[in-house]
């Protein structure tokens, strides 16, 4: 499942670098924060891996 915007792509980096052991869970706020909680690895890596050229800066609510 693709990211769908460009501040889910980089939140769900951080919080894959946290699950990783390459930056503390301490150092994650916010969405960041609550992915490392709620989802696998895997999960994460198809997030973070999204391409951002095309994607908004963030997802509009609707």
């Amino acid at each position: 499942m693709p990211a769908t915007s460009k501040a889910q792509q980089k939140a769900a980096g951080a919080a894959l670098s946290a699950k990783r052991g390459e930056t503390k869970k301490s150092e994650l706020i916010g969405a960041s924060r609550e992915m490392y909680d709620s989802m696998s690895e895997k999960q994460l890596e198809e997030f973070a891996e999204t391409k951002r050229k095309g994607l908004p800066e963030k997802k509009s609510r609707a």
